[in-house]
């Protein structure tokens, strides 16, 4: 194995534990109340301040005898939704076992793998001695984590609840194939071990720009991985993506977008803004001219057509992701005729849009 993850823990008055990543010649002081440095772009990558990747053993350290040596062991850049920012993430698959969405780069270094148990299991009994039994949360990492068999995910749940005697939570991200591929009982296996939530994206409800996107999956197809999920016990958070459709698409996208959260009924709605990656399959569209994206006022509008017509039971709302213009929480539909209001300041001017450079992926 030619990587390895280093984290140094400085312990200090009242038992707190600072996180010193070092990469390359550079040491990086980091906290969660650190914006803007490479210390907190860390924390916001790993769910924990200061991890480091780096490409070789750790030779030549020189730290004070109150530092303490810890391997903890990531592949790559790990990435987790917003509301897992707290969470201990656990690699227990890398990259992707999909890994065609042409607007994606976040897997596309990565072949996609299933980690060894054994080192999912030495990893997760290091956060127990690292982080100790306050861990509420857990987010299971790579792209598509459900995609793990049975067996699998029962040791590492177990080891998970063990470890951590106050875990309230476990998610993953899914797609609507492993859903699907899957039993409704070994669904339902798998939740009564631990798994309770589970992040989807279908992006879009429109199926040309399923295609289009190379999804994987259309809209019947996702509305049955949520009722397997359902019927399973698990809450799915359901994520849509503004823009996907280009101009050529954008009001289908939006209208079958606001279909499908009403038929997949999901606990969690989120979107977030396309932001093309130059590179992935949808840039090179971009750059020949055969996709275009929609303009922000467009995809505002988007976002006012998904969330006038969404017609969920009762869904937690957000648009707290760094990509989008403009942050919104509540609840759907009781708080559909509130949200539409500020996005209709929004497109008024009345608020204020995220600038270009608070944005992010």
């Amino acid at each position: 194995m030619d990587w390895v993850a280093v984290l140094l823990l400085l312990r200090c008055h009242g038992h707190r534990r600072i996180p010193i990543g070092k990469r390359r010649s550079e040491v990086f002081v980091s906290s969660r109340f650190l914006h803007g440095s490479e210390g907190a772009r860390g924390y916001a990558r790993t769910g924990y301040p200061a991890i480091w990747i780096v490409g070789d053993a750790c030779k030549g350290w020189s730290v004070d005898a109150t530092v303490q040596l810890t391997m903890v062991r990531y592949e790559g850049q790990i990435y987790r939704p917003p509301s897992e920012a707290n969470s201990y993430i656990l690699q227990a698959t890398v990259g992707c076992s999909w890994n065609h969405c042409t607007y994606c780069d976040m897997y596309r270094t990565k072949s996609f793998r299933v980690r060894e148990l054994e080192e999912s299991l030495e990893d997760i009994a290091e956060a127990g001695r690292i982080y100790g039994p306050a861990v509420e949360k857990v987010f299971v990492a790579d792209g598509d984590a459900l995609v793990m068999d049975l067996d699998h995910w029962e040791a590492i749940l177990k080891a998970c609840h063990d470890t951590f005697p106050r875990l309230r939570r476990v998610s993953a991200y899914a797609t609507a194939m492993n859903l699907n591929e899957k039993s409704v009982a070994d669904l339902k296996a798998i939740r009564s071990m631990g798994l309770n939530l589970l992040y989807i994206g279908p992006e879009t409800g429109d199926d040309e720009t399923f295609k289009r996107i190379a999804k994987g999956a259309n809209f019947d197809e996702h509305v049955e991985s949520a009722r397997r999920a359902r019927e399973a016990g698990m809450d799915l958070s359901a994520i849509f993506l503004l823009g996907t459709g280009g101009v050529e698409r954008s009001q289908e996208h939006a209208e079958a977008s606001a279909r499908l959260i009403t038929e997949m009924d999901p606990a969690f709605v989120s979107m977030l803004t396309l932001t093309v990656v130059p590179g992935t399959p949808i840039g090179k569209l971009e750059q020949k001219g055969r996709f275009t994206l929609p303009s922000i006022a467009r995809m505002l509008e988007e976002l006012r057509i998904m969330v006038a017509g969404a017609n969920p039971t009762d869904a937690v709302f957000r648009t707290n992701h760094a990509s989008n213009y403009l942050p919104l929480a509540g609840r759907l539909p009781q708080d559909r005729d509130r949200i539409v209001s500020v996005v209709d300041q929004a497109l008024s001017g009345e608020i204020r849009l995220r600038p270009e450079w608070l944005r992010g992926l």
